[in-house]
């Protein structure tokens, strides 16, 4: 059987040849590509175009390239693109990643193709299917208390988080989940076909599931930095590669 082939969105490293300032790499999280790899996918890295006007082609173009995808963590999500101006305390975006990644979730899913997101994955896979996100939790949200950009290390977990029985997460984690946290943007109002099945004590949304179909799981934390010491959280690369060959042979 043919192994399944995961993709992951590309983030930018701007700045990083003085010398030749518009020459800078796209990357992706290594510790994503070494869960894949142990998993039994085939992990791959779609870069984005920095010109937005070519994110519909290119998203197009690339869906048949891969059986599932991963969206990773990265800068905050840009909220012109839910319909808001941003706030003084918004941090770092980069529109062009934010129009190919929009583009490319609702062509991956109408393809039948299945999505992990994760941290700003959830966030940006949230806003492409009509929801919105918290540009600052911190100040626009008036029940959160949870310190949720941890200063412990990445891989140290911080906070609790409650599950939703008979979810896809409650496969994976059960009941209650110990989770690391490095986000100030959350989730706000959720997009068509999602459901919440997660959510820190203070409320704050922490996974979203598609309604319909096994398509989307999405995660506020990262079980990238986490699953080489917390073995419950490479799950969810078995689980993305699980999910990725069944439709692939369906």
């Amino acid at each position: 059987m043919t192994k399944p082939i995961i993709a992951m969105t590309a983030d930018a490293l701007a700045d990083t040849n003085p010398r030749m300032p518009d020459d800078y790499p796209a990357f992706a999280p290594h510790d994503i590509k070494e869960a894949v790899f142990k998993a039994g996918g085939i992990p791959t890295i779609l870069p984005f175009p920095d010109n937005p006007e070519l994110a519909d082609a290119a998203a197009t173009d690339m869906v048949p390239l891969f059986d599932g995808l991963i969206l990773p963590g990265g800068p905050d999500v840009d909220p012109t693109t839910f319909g808001e101006e941003p706030m003084w305390n918004l941090g770092d975006t980069y529109y062009p990643k934010d129009r190919f990644e929009l583009a490319l979730i609702k062509a991956t899913l109408a393809a039948g193709k299945p999505i992990l997101g994760i941290c700003r994955g959830i966030q940006i896979l949230n806003v492409a299917l009509g929801g919105d996100v918290y540009q600052d939790t911190h100040t626009q949200d008036p029940d959160s208390y949870i310190r949720h950009p941890q200063v412990a290390p990445p891989h140290y977990p911080t906070h609790h988080v409650d599950i939703t029985p008979d979810s896809r997460l409650h496969a994976l984690l059960g009941d209650r989940a110990f989770v690391n946290s490095r986000h100030h943007q959350a989730v706000r109002k959720v997009g068509t076909g999602l459901t919440v099945t997660a959510t820190a004590p203070d409320g704050v949304i922490e996974a979203l599931e598609s309604t319909a179909d096994d398509l989307v799981l999405a995660v506020q934390w990262h079980p990238e930095n986490m699953w080489q010491h917390h073995p419950e959280q490479f799950g969810f690369f078995s689980d993305i590669v699980a999910r990725a060959q069944a439709h692939k042979h369906a």
